[in-house]
């Protein structure tokens, strides 16, 4: 039987490709394991998978000084040789990584026992964990076409992110009963993220009263930011989080309204939902969403609202804009060629350990 080591972590972008992967790899005949950081959030959504789970030491390596990066670098150095470890242990002929600084030692531990890796890199411009890894890399998958000068030649692959199949089988009328919503009016879904945005959370709230003259709301707000006064309000359905449910509320979905991390858009485009983007400020992030918001939009995919420009009314004039042209952005999302992600990945996993077995 083939074998296959996923890594990746840190946050749920790191992890949900990974699991959208999960069932063609087991069609295709691969012994599966992970390896993760002892604690991080991959642990349990892999646990929940039935995947053998082995956890190394991380360290994260910043660009900025922080007295962490004294010892980070030796948490790095052990995890290396952890990995090396359980990869000697699990012979695997292949290894995929979908980022996060867990995912380093591994990538090169794989390099070291010359074992194929094969890296997915979702954001338009690499992190630092993957600028690190790539080099170790049998072929980089990337999400944006922009994305293809900043790797290797001979390396890049224009692939997608792998999406979860389970999300493009919803059920809208289940949503309505959760939502206790009626058929007659469209619905906007506002997702934050997978820890919510405080930003997108009040400017939503704000211009509730006016929203709901015309569509009803699901809100995806985050744990810890529900809003007591508005659980009664007809129309608004508010969320800490949603799991399996999620897939319901995008086939009820006419609109989304969400943050631009690079796995979520590729969710809405491999949708067609008409959505609009709001990206994490360049002052609180390395400008990684704002790129992603921008490719989006270029491509016809999406309507970008700054956060810095996020008021009451630039927002109900991007829902409006969104709303008059909705069948232009779903023609625009239809004609992606990055719709067939799982099988484009699906099939260089399967070059990558052929390629092993013929050394």
């Amino acid at each position: 039987m083939k074998k296959i080591v996923l890594t990746g972590g840190g946050t749920a972008g790191h992890v949900t490709p990974n699991i959208a992967l999960l069932p063609k790899l087991k069609e295709n005949g691969f012994e599966i394991s992970y390896i993760g950081s002892y604690t991080g959030m991959e642990k349990q959504l892999i646990e929940e998978q039935g995947i053998p789970y082995y956890g190394i030491s991380s360290g994260k390596l910043r660009r900025y000084f922080d007295i962490k990066n004294f010892s980070d670098p030796f948490k790095v150095l052990k995890g290396f040789g952890q990995a090396v470890g359980l990869l000697r242990k699990l012979k695997p002929d292949v290894v995929f990584s979908k980022g996060g600084f867990v995912s380093v030692p591994v990538v090169l531990a794989a390099r070291f026992l010359h074992i194929p890796a094969i890296i997915h890199e979702s954001d338009l411009t690499p992190g630092l964990a993957n600028k690190i890894a790539i080099p170790a890399a049998y072929k980089v998958c990337c999400n944006f076409p922009e994305t293809i000068p900043y790797l290797p030649e001979g390396k890049a692959v224009l692939s997608g992110s792998p999406i979860r199949q389970e999300l493009l089988t919803g059920n809208r009328l289940s949503a309505l009963t959760l939502c206790n919503f009626t058929a007659e009016k469209p619905v906007i879904l506002a997702v934050g993220g997978s820890s919510g945005s405080k930003v997108l959370n009040n400017a939503l709230r704000a211009v509730l009263p006016k929203l709901l003259k015309n569509y009803q709301v699901i809100h995806l707000c985050g744990k810890g930011n529900l809003d007591a006064s508005l659980g009664s309000t007809t129309g608004y359905a508010q969320f800490e989080y949603a799991k399996s449910e999620l897939r319901d509320m995008f086939a009820l979905a006419d609109i989304v309204i969400s943050r631009a991390g690079a796995n979520s858009i590729c969710e809405l485009l491999a949708l067609r939902k008409p959505n609009i983007l709001i990206p994490l400020s360049a002052n609180a992030s390395r400008g990684d969403q704002i790129l992603n918001a921008r490719s989006f939009e270029k491509q016809g995919f999406s309507y970008v609202l700054e956060e810095e420009n996020l008021t009451s009314d630039t927002l109900l004039d991007a829902i409006k804009q969104v709303e008059t042209n909705k069948q232009v952005y779903i023609d625009a999302m239809a004609k992606s060629k990055q719709l067939d992600s799982i099988d484009t990945v699906i099939g260089l996993i399967n070059e990558a350990a052929a390629s092993k077995s013929k050394k």
